[in-house]
């Protein structure tokens, strides 16, 4: 009964070349991948239509506002710059997964570090599933647990030289963010553990900086973390 239907995918942290599906209508994160300095955005806030439609507020300020007064159209300038990001997403792909893989194996042998989780780590509940539908590779986000908790990852985050402390992620330069400190800083231990978050967690979004370059940073600021 499903034969005509139309797959439409919106990801995040991938793009289409890393995910084989059969053909799906793939709609990717322009703010993302696509244009590689994250310089780019078309987004559409809801606003006072909540008063006045509740749960069906976005859908009513896309029909009434976005498709009848502009389109719903990204500008020009942003249409270009992701357009100019799309020559080199292909190589920037690469680049990023190859890291990556590279900084997941240097933290999963780190002292100052837990554990690293990672599709592509045989210890990840996920991996069979992500040689399968991810065989070119799982990305470049990913988080790790600092020993030390808070206090550890704070310190850590502050003596990172290359890594820039922002939430954004698949930026062409690598990102790091500690929730439990700041997106997440006002719930509990229990209310973390709920949302799969430890006072311990670390975010990454590896770049396509030199690869020793960004271990020689890491290992620097986890030493530093655990003094």
């Amino acid at each position: 009964m499903f034969e005509n239907v139309i797959n439409f995918i919106q990801e995040t942290y991938q793009t289409k070349d890393f995910i084989p599906l059969h053909e799906p209508r793939f709609v990717g994160n322009e703010k993302r991948y696509l244009n590689e300095c994250l310089d780019s955005t078309f987004v559409s806030s809801v606003g006072k239509f909540v008063d006045e439609f509740g749960p069906a507020a976005f859908i009513n300020r896309a029909r009434k506002e976005g498709a009848r007064d502009f389109g719903a159209c990204m500008s020009p300038h942003t249409a270009f710059l992701i357009l100019q990001g799309l020559e080199t997403l292909s190589l920037r792909m690469e680049r990023h997964v190859s890291n990556t893989r590279e900084v997941v194996n240097f933290l999963s042998e780190h002292d100052a570090v837990k554990s690293v989780s990672y599709p592509e780590l045989d210890n990840h509940p996920d991996h069979k599933l992500a040689q399968k539908i991810l065989p070119k590779g799982c990305g470049a986000v990913f988080t790790f647990e600092i020993k030390g908790g808070v206090e550890s990852g704070k310190k850590f985050i502050e003596s990172l030289n290359i890594f820039s402390h922002l939430a954004n992620v698949g930026d062409a330069k690598s990102l790091v963010i500690h929730p439990a400190s700041t997106t997440h800083f006002r719930m509990d231990k229990a209310s973390l553990k709920k949302a799969g978050i430890t006072e311990d967690t670390v975010r990454l979004s590896v770049g396509i900086e030199d690869i020793n370059d960004l271990k020689e940073d890491l290992d620097e600021a986890l030493k530093q973390a655990n003094r």
